[in-house]
């Protein structure tokens, strides 16, 4: 179809498009600019402006017309295209100074995704949606001003995160390899990790501190169980389904308190006293019933958790300045592993 020099949508040896290569987008923007600028552009005009070929104006006119619905016409006096609508514009073209700083921080956010798989999926996908939107007005400026710093991170391997990701689309039981690590043992020593099979019915992907874990129910052990996914290998998808207990979510399950992801046991009422500097301490919510009191040195806070080696990892993390005063296994764990410490930094030697 050709009707003039200045007026082609395409001409029947030329086939429209019916899908949309990302290189595109950013064009199909400019183009939504041109037209909505009421200027009565014309596809030279544009080609030249673009630096593309009038082929490619007039096939991305046919799809924003055909496929997305623009409402645009020719106008034979002004020789140019417009939209019919006065207030139609592209989606993406609606975003605001706002909506570009949240999306631009969104894709510096990626970087905490970057040793699983889906890193370069997420960020091609933001890309691709911010591209057109970035001119000389609202360029990227804040690229370098806020930063998300990187943090460790465990690598979790394509074919692992790909088996996981079959088996909870799939409802479908899944076995690997696993090297587990000591669980819940207040009193005593860390036990070394071990190299075992594992089959189990995977319910749900955790993301904790720039690494994922696996909550999923251990047919073996006919219980719940936690399992990091850089710590797994050789998944193999099974034939055989399950069903997701209803109303089922980790969420429900990690108890009154936050300090991350873990499979908990039976709740315990923590007390703990922090001196010095606690002001970071109470800007925080650690736990939904949380109390503090303060003390002459500083504070005692006290709350219900089922997460216990989180918190106490948390309070070994705080040092000298925190002491545990309940429950008795969490006092007997802090002072076993500060007494192993001890042993290590030669305190106490002559």
């Amino acid at each position: 179809m050709l009707e003039g020099k200045d007026f082609m949508i395409y001409p029947d040896s030329m086939t429209p498009r019916k899908t949309l290569p990302k290189t595109v987008v950013p064009r199909l923007y400019f183009i939504d600019r041109e037209i909505a600028s009421g200027r009565y552009p014309n596809a030279p005009s544009m080609a030249r402006k673009y630096e593309t070929s009038l082929s490619s104006i007039n096939r991305d006119i046919a799809y924003m017309r055909d496929m997305l619905g623009a409402p645009i016409e020719y106008d034979f006096f002004k020789k140019g295209f417009y939209y019919t609508e006065k207030t139609f514009r592209l989606c993406a073209a609606y975003a605001t100074a706002d909506d570009l700083l949240a999306l631009g921080m969104a894709k510096n956010l990626m970087d905490l995704y970057r040793d699983t798989p889906i890193h370069e999926a997420a960020l091609n996908l933001l890309e691709n949606i911010s591209a057109p939107l970035q001119d000389e007005q609202n360029a990227e400026w804040f690229r370098d001003r806020i930063v998300i710093p990187k943090t460790a991170s465990a690598r979790v391997d394509g074919k692992t995160w790909e088996g996981i990701v079959n088996g909870l689309r799939k409802n479908r039981v899944v076995t690997f390899q696993y090297h587990g690590a000591n669980s819940e043992n207040p009193g005593g020593r860390a036990k070394a990790p071990k190299l075992d099979t594992r089959r189990v019915r995977p319910y749900q992907l955790l993301f904790d501190r720039s690494d994922w874990y696996l909550f999923a129910f251990d047919e073996n052990r006919a219980d719940m169980r936690m399992f990091t996914l850089a710590r797994i290998q050789g998944v193999t998808v099974t034939e055989k389904t399950f069903a997701i207990p209803r109303n089922f979510d980790y969420r429900s399950l990690e108890g009154a308190s936050y300090f991350g992801v873990y499979a908990g046991g039976k709740p315990y009422k923590f007390v703990i006293e922090i001196k010095g500097d606690t002001r970071w301490i109470k800007e925080r919510l650690w736990a939904g019933d949380q109390k503090i009191v303060k003390t002459r040195g500083g504070i005692k806070l006290s709350f219900t958790s089922r997460q216990f080696d989180k918190v106490a990892e948390w309070v070994l993390h705080l040092g000298s300045s925190a002491r545990p005063l309940a429950p008795k296994v969490l006092v007997e764990r802090w002072t076993a592993t500060i007494r192993e410490m001890a042993e290590v930094a030669g305190v106490g030697k002559k």
